[in-house]
């Protein structure tokens, strides 16, 4: 199973974690969207050229969401981490698009102004703390993002609020976000050694760009 990702790229870090939860096997292929001849040849499994691409025996899937979806699907044992039950998985779709579409892109809106060295506006920070107030809404009705256990909404928001540390975001006024964090992490093999790789090359990402 192949897999085209950027380790520091917060989306291509759920499918990979939630691979590895899985105790799938996958065959990492590193990949920079900026090089030509690299997106050239992404280009021809996915037409976006986006990253992560995850090619299974031949079906390719693009978008870490639906990755995410497709490995649970497919691979899990049970539907624990992506219940069939259609009001818990609309639970844990709902947090998906909570993701993609607000929380998510509220961090790497201003993510990409700082590495343009810009301050985000009032309004956009404002945005982010209504966004991390919902997720803490969301974990304090229940001990995980979705239900009373891990599911794939958990990978997707753990990659996307543990991307808060290029910003260096105080998460101190969100206990129960603190709480959620440990308790998911916990539930991860290895994932303190996975940390530790991204934050490598985090730092080396950050120093090529200066």
């Amino acid at each position: 199973m192949d897999y085209y990702y950027s380790l520091i790229s917060p989306p291509c870090q759920s499918a990979y974690l939630l691979a590895k939860k899985l105790g799938i096997t996958l065959n990492l292929k590193v990949t920079n969207v900026h090089d030509p001849v690299q997106r050239d040849a992404l280009t021809k499994l996915n037409p976006q050229h986006t990253i992560p691409t995850l090619v299974d025996n031949g079906h390719v899937v693009w978008e870490s969401y639906a990755i995410v979806t497709y490995l649970a699907e497919t691979y899990a044992k049970d539907d624990t981490l992506y219940p069939k039950d259609p009001k818990v998985r609309s639970i844990v779709n709902q947090r998906l698009f909570f993701d993609i579409g607000t929380l998510y892109k509220q961090i790497i809106d201003i993510i990409h102004l700082v590495f343009k060295k810009e301050q985000p506006s009032d309004e956009q920070m404002e945005k982010l703390t209504k966004a991390l107030d919902l997720l803490e809404r969301f974990v304090t009705e229940r001990p995980y993002a979705a239900a009373d256990h891990l599911t794939v909404a958990d990978f997707c928001l753990l990659s996307s609020v543990s991307a808060l540390s290029w910003l260096k975001h105080d998460l101190e006024p969100f206990p129960h976000i603190r709480a959620w964090l440990e308790r998911v992490k916990a539930e991860l093999p290895e994932y303190e050694e996975f940390r530790k790789q991204v934050e490598a090359e985090t730092k080396a990402y950050v120093a090529s760009r200066k």
